[in-house]
């Protein structure tokens, strides 16, 4: 702890380079991305990688270099993900640098404006209402402070606090004002530890993720034993363990095994999701959406349910003065100068604001106490002791008046309907003392004065974007803290018709909120508390929820939400805790996110079919080879010439393609149910092909080549099937393929390298109708694995339908 006493007048310049000299800055690592390290680790230090290199020495050491190819590819590989990820590392954190949160602290007298890592031990951090403390402190002013702490605590309410009360960073100030003397800066700092993790570039958990990592682990369980028995029957295919050494042919019997080890790795898997990841969040940084965790890509896909909070949202934010409305024929004397009052006030929200621009002459003398406004309270209040004697209440009419049938509160409903937002403006003769504005009371006897409406500007892009959400079949919810028949108006305009539903008539139970939510789609005086249940209600009843917002009170429901997205006009805190920054502000980034995430999701899919096709054959190969004690009817080079040609090359283009298939859950079902039963059709071809192929006493060159032709035509076959629908990018890409096939097999320096003969006229008539057969053997398979996916997400909406039926 610093010998340094903040005074009054804060820190001084000399102070706090001292401080900052000492370490004892709220300086640290909050990048918002990976280290360096961290990304190269993630694409080199894995297991697979592993395996692949240590085959790879091993075929350079036999002087088998030709045999060794897949090592380049897998080092390539390794290569463009880490620079992939690195390019993504770099957009990110330059628009985290641009658009990071500041902190307010008092220095020399004066007010500053700093960036949060300037803070120091000792200064004098200023709060106001919509701030996020950014270090640990201790209150030495306040005035009717509350804060909200359930970022830390999961306490929603909340908390009052006064003077030498703590205050958290990473708490938000909901309402009043102080100031906090810091006492814990950089590590131990709440909100160092928050900022960095919500900024943090992490490959999270999601739907392919998760699934590609549990495809990795049955891999992992299986490669050993099977590479055991592959191992065995290469050594016997060469006259067993003894004379295998005795000659020297079990450096023959190795490179089979190596050839069956690696055919059973899906190198480029791992690879592909990452790319795919990467480059979809470049692409949107360049739309000015910062993706502050890179799954988020691949999350609001998935999403069928959005909650808007209707200011700043579908609103542009922008509070505009409407009219005055005459509630009685002789107002009380000297509102004008009241109301001009209330925008002046330094702590006026941004409606009250708006009333500089209509009411310029604030009373010539001081208020003697007042009340500022919160969100719980929705009204504020303001006193005078001569010249506009008496309390005035600025707020909400049904907040404010109490007579449930007095027709102001009729009249509001009415302008209210019209879309305007609507506050009253009520005197009461008493004076508010200071014990009751620093407990937050208003006078009982209070009667209405004018009706106040104000405008917001709806977005233009607005309604196209609530048409794409409707028409792609995503739920649409419209909250606000607003009067229901308000949100309702808006609604209407961006073309939800919808009745505003009062949130305060809300069951506080998750099941009956969710039961309300089913069937009301606008609501109206939501609490920030209320706007965090309403998440968890819907994720009760299955749907994946995102949550919009740019206000410190819709911090807690996006970070609650599985996809939040804040505005970048919001506060620090929601920005913070969101996955998504919108950072011009723009509603209608959000389709081409959407599209974004479909791409990825879709184009996965596909090329994990290509992969996992693969391993099920090279994985079915290798038992039923090694329980023959057949050699193993490939090299190594030769592998690496079909994969390349069947899987690597079109991997690459077919990932990032544009691809709009909306989400349906199931990733790793879909792709198994194609895959297992592709594999099975591969490897049963080359085992009729191998079979006829001794039975005609064909030498291992002639056998490998025709296996070779049957895998390239089979697998080729299998990027037709699921390349389709067409374009003409990707039937260049499967046209691309093909010419190289026949190059593979014309140049004579290609057929050189890969040991590729002619074999003879029967055994490659045989293997062409195999390879024939197993073509139409993959598009049944496809066929069925369509048939059975479509009736399976038809079954749902079946039941469904009988049971609206029941009585």
């Amino acid at each position: 702890m610093t010998d340094t006493v903040a005074s009054e007048q804060g820190l001084t310049a000399a102070d706090v380079a001292d401080l900052t000299r000492r370490g004892l800055s709220n300086r640290v690592d909050d990048s918002s991305s990976r280290s360096i390290w961290s990304i190269v680790r993630a694409n080199v230090l894995t297991l697979f990688n592993a395996i692949v290199l240590g085959a790879f020495l091993l075929l350079l050491l036999l002087g088998q270099w030709q045999d060794a190819l897949f090592g380049l590819t897998a080092i390539a590989n390794a290569v463009i993900g880490t620079v992939q990820e690195y390019r993504a590392k770099r957009a990110l954190d330059r628009l985290a640098l641009l658009h990071a949160p500041r902190a307010r602290v008092l220095r020399d007298g004066s007010e500053q404006l700093i960036e949060v890592a300037g803070v120091v031990q000792g200064d004098l951090l200023v709060l106001v209402a919509g701030d996020q403390v950014t270090a640990d402190g201790t209150l030495v002013d306040a005035r009717r402070m509350e804060v909200d702490e359930s970022l830390l605590t999961g306490e929603s309410d909340p908390v009052e606090k006064g003077v030498d009360d703590h205050v958290l960073s990473g708490s938000i100030v909901v309402g009043g004002e102080g100031r906090a003397r810091v006492t814990n800066v950089g590590a131990d700092s709440f909100a160092n530890r928050l900022t960095g993790e919500a900024r943090r570039f992490s490959l999270v958990s999601s739907e392919l993720r998760a699934s590609v990592n549990r495809i990795l682990k049955w891999i992992t369980w299986a490669i050993f034993p099977i590479m055991l028995l592959v191992v065995n029957s290469q050594i016997q295919v060469v006259g067993g363990w003894q004379k295998a050494i005795e000659s020297g042919s079990w450096r023959q019997a190795a490179v089979g095994a190596v050839a069956a080890v690696i055919a059973m790795i899906p190198l480029g898997l791992v690879l592909m999701t990452s790319i795919a990841f990467a480059v979809g969040a470049v692409k949107l940084a360049r739309r000015q959406v910062l993706v502050q965790e890179l799954p988020a890509v691949e999350g609001l896909a998935r999403v069928d349910v959005i909650c808007l909070d209707k200011t700043g949202t579908l609103t542009d934010g922008e509070i505009v003065f409407d009219d005055v409305h005459s509630v009685t024929d002789a107002p009380q004397p000297g509102w004008q100068s009241v109301l001009a009052a209330c925008g002046a006030d330094p702590r006026a929200n941004a409606t009250a604001r708006c009333l500089t621009a209509r009411f310029t002459e604030p009373p010539s003398e001081a208020p003697v106490a007042s009340v500022e406004f919160s969100s719980a309270r929705k009204w504020s209040a303001i006193a005078f002791e001569h010249q506009a004697r008496g309390t005035w209440v600025l707020g909400a009419p049904e907040m404010v008046l109490d007579d449930p049938s007095s027709p102001v509160l009729s009249r509001a409903a009415a302008l209210a309907a019209q879309g305007r937002r609507t506050l009253v403006l009520a005197h009461a003769d008493t004076v508010l003392t200071d014990a009751q504005a620093e407990a937050g009371d208003r006078p009982d006897a209070l009667v209405p004065v004018v009706l106040l409406t104000f405008r917001e500007n709806l977005r233009p892009d607005a309604a196209e974007t609530l048409a794409y959400f409707t028409a792609q079949g995503v739920g649409i919810r419209i909250i606000s803290g607003d009067n229901p028949l308000t949100v309702a108006a808006v609604a209407r305009d961006a073309g939800v018709d919808a009745a505003g539903y009062d949130a305060r008539q809300l069951p506080d139970d998750i099941e009956g909120m969710a039961e309300v939510l089913d069937r009301e789609f606008v609501l109206g005086r939501v609490t920030p508390t209320q706007k965090k249940s309403i998440v968890l209600a819907l994720q009760s009843r299955g749907h994946t929820v995102a949550m919009t917002g740019d206000g410190v009170n819709d911090a807690l429901a996006i970070k609650t939400a599985d996809i939040g997205i804040a505005m970048e006009s919001g506060s620090a805190a929601t920005k913070a805790v969101a996955r998504l920054v919108l950072l011009d502000g723009r509603f209608s980034h959000l389709p081409g996110v959407v599209d974004e995430g479909r791409q990825v999701i879709a184009n996965i899919e596909r090329v994990s079919m290509l992969f996992l096709t693969k391993t099920a054959y090279a994985i079915a190969l290798s038992v039923v080879f090694g329980v023959l004690l057949w050699g193993f009817p490939f090299l190594p080079r030769q592998l690496s010439a079909t994969d390349g040609l069947t899987i690597g090359i079109p991997a690459f283009f077919l990932a990032l393609m544009p691809n709009t298939r909306r989400y349906v859950p199931g990733f790793l079902r879909r792709s198994l149910s194609f895959a297992v039963p592709a594999g099975v059709v591969v490897a049963l071809a080359l085992v009729v092909v191998n079979g006829y192929a001794r039975t005609l006493g064909a030498d291992p060159a002639e056998y490998r080549t025709a296996s070779t032709i049957a895998l390239a035509i089979i697998g080729l076959w299998v990027l037709v099937v699921l390349s389709r629908p067409f374009t003409w990018l990707k039937a260049a890409v499967v046209a691309a393929m093909y010419a190289g096939l026949g190059l593979l097999f014309v140049v004579p320096l290609a057929r050189d390298f890969f040991v590729l003969v002619t074999p003879d006229a029967a055994l490659l008539t045989t293997t062409l109708v195999v390879a024939g057969i197993g073509c139409a053997c993959i598009e049944v398979v496809r066929f069925v694995q369509l048939r059975w996916l479509r009736r399976r997400e038809e079954a749902p909406s079946r039941t469904a339908e009988a049971a609206a039926h029941v009585p």
